[in-house]
């Protein structure tokens, strides 16, 4: 299929996903950093960490609770194995959606060690039972377990080890209050510039073993939509297409040439975001239209358009959602080469692109 045909399927398995598969799981296993000193990125973040860290130290106790907010792929699980190291910690790993039950979530608690770090990946996605254990588990490390049913049950006291809890979210705003009070910490992941992602793919190089030029460097952070985990993606991809097609190194030109292999444009669009584009432009010029009609046109459910292509779409300033629909910016227009079907001629298309 070329990067033109509109059609377009598997629209949430990509290339740019910042969800992570099984491969990614592995190869970020053996690139993760091991200190705060070695994590790229995320300056305020690690410098208030930092001093949350060795005043938990100095104190010779546990560290309040984190929470860590932001999208996938921004090094969430990453700072939560070096809140562990830094505290010469273990750390348990677990997440939301695994605990469905308040007994879950006591069973973990009751055979957590003192110290320890609890891992709580997709907390908002926990069961309304297992949360409310959690908020007295969290302030006084005490959880109640209720034996029996009906008349006759019983809530038997069970204190706990003072322990860390980090929590890691994709959307904060599902929290509910009572639990985002009990973080002592709360840090928000923000999105890389290309300028560090250039530092995290020369970083990841040199543990692979891949040899790459500041040029090639810099061609894949630009398309890597300011997320870690996909540059280390593109950057595998990169490299078995210098290995096959050129002599191994990685350069500006084989860098491009390979991504555009694998359809990732220079902001780093792919199929399914360039054909909503494309869509939004040809059969709609430039909008508003509705999220449904889109969808159809595109051949893919509405939910994947909305939560897989739109977000980056709308933080890269090439399409606006407004009370009347989705509509294309002139940037949109520009990226596509396409002239508004109403700009004068040499003129500048107006705002939204109408």
């Amino acid at each position: 299929m070329s990067p033109d045909d509109d059609s377009v399927g598997g629209g949430v398995d990509r290339l740019v996903g910042a969800a992570a598969d099984g491969e990614d799981l592995a190869v970020e296993a053996a690139l993760r950093p091991k200190d705060l000193g070695e994590f790229i990125g995320q300056r305020r973040v690690r410098e208030q960490l930092d001093l949350v860290l060795r005043a938990a130290r100095a104190r010779g106790g546990t560290a309040d609770h984190v929470l860590l907010s932001g999208s996938p792929g921004l090094g969430k699980t990453t700072l939560s194995m070096i809140i562990a190291a830094e505290m010469a910690a273990p750390i348990r790993i677990t997440s939301g959606p695994a605990i469905q039950h308040a007994g879950d979530l006591a069973a973990i608690l009751s055979s957590l060690a003192e110290g320890e770090v609890l891992f709580l990946d997709e907390i908002h996605r926990m069961s309304r039972p297992a949360e409310e254990m959690l908020y007295m588990a969290m302030e006084d490390f005490r959880v109640d377990v209720i034996v029996g049913k009906g008349p006759g049950a019983t809530a038997i006291p069970l204190e706990l080890p003072p322990f860390t809890l980090v929590g890691a979210t994709t959307r904060a705003g599902l929290l509910p209050a009572p639990l985002r009070d009990r973080f002592g910490f709360t840090g928000h992941m923000e999105f890389y510039e290309p300028a560090e992602l250039e530092r995290v793919v020369h970083r990841s190089a040199g543990l692979l073993g891949v040899e790459v030029t500041a040029e090639g460097a810099g061609e894949i952070a630009g398309r890597s939509r300011g997320t870690p985990r996909i540059a280390n993606r593109l950057l595998r991809r990169v490299r078995d297409y210098a290995q096959i097609r050129a002599d191994g190194v990685v350069t500006r030109e084989v860098a491009a040439s390979a991504l555009e292999v694998y359809e990732v444009d220079a902001l780093g669009l792919d199929r399914l975001d360039r054909a909503v584009l494309r869509a939004l432009l040809k059969l709609f010029g430039g909008g508003p239209v509705g999220l449904s009609t889109l969808a159809v046109a595109v051949g893919e459910e509405r939910e994947t358009v909305e939560e897989v292509a739109e977000p980056f779409l709308v933080r890269e300033g090439l399409l606006a959602r407004t009370p009347r629909g989705r509509v294309a910016t002139p940037a949109a227009w520009r990226h596509l080469g396409l002239t508004p079907p109403d700009a004068p001629p040499g003129g500048q298309p107006g705002l939204f692109g109408t």
